[in-house]
């Protein structure tokens, strides 16, 4: 039985927290994908503690550390959008992957929803993340769209949009 907890973020301590998660998840996993100028760029403008905190404070985010005993082991961002539940941020360090944590965190997140009673969860997820998007469709999750997004700097995010029916 998988056990972790999920501690909502609130302090400026749990935020760096987070942005030390994503330092270490981002360049890992994302540079043979994206290249490491393009990560840079990302984790300066969207994974930093001034972005993370103007989400939470300005624009209605939730963030979550995933906590196992006592171990920040990834983080989880979500926002209530158009009656869903968008997933914007879920990322686990490299060694908790494919253990099982992935579909207990997709569970929180169903029982979070379904507290707001949501009927939707969504997110984005670039198209070259292949072992993410066969992940999410092994949680029933389906795409719906494709999106390519100009996010500064000359560098797009190019995604499939996923899509979680809860009813």
């Amino acid at each position: 039985m998988i056990k972790i907890n999920f501690v909502q973020v609130t302090t400026t301590e749990q935020i760096d927290t987070l942005t030390q998660l994503a330092n270490t998840i981002w360049p890992e996993h994302y540079t043979p994908i994206i290249g490491q100028e393009q990560v840079d760029y990302m984790l300066e403008t969207f994974h930093c503690a001034d972005s993370i905190s103007s989400e939470i404070k300005n624009k209605g985010y939730e963030y979550f550390l995933i906590i196992k005993d006592t171990t920040p082991i990834g983080y989880i961002g979500v926002n209530i959008e158009d009656k869903t539940l968008f997933l914007s941020k879920f990322y686990i360090l490299l060694p908790y992957r494919k253990k099982g944590f992935g579909r207990v965190s997709i569970d929180f997140l169903k029982h979070l929803a379904r507290s707001f009673d949501l009927t939707k969860i969504t997110l984005t997820v670039n198209k070259k993340n292949e072992d993410t998007i066969t992940a999410y469709q092994k949680m029933s999750f389906k795409i719906t769209a494709e999106l390519c997004a100009d996010i500064g700097n000359g560098f797009v995010m190019d995604d499939y949009k996923m899509e979680l029916n809860l009813i």
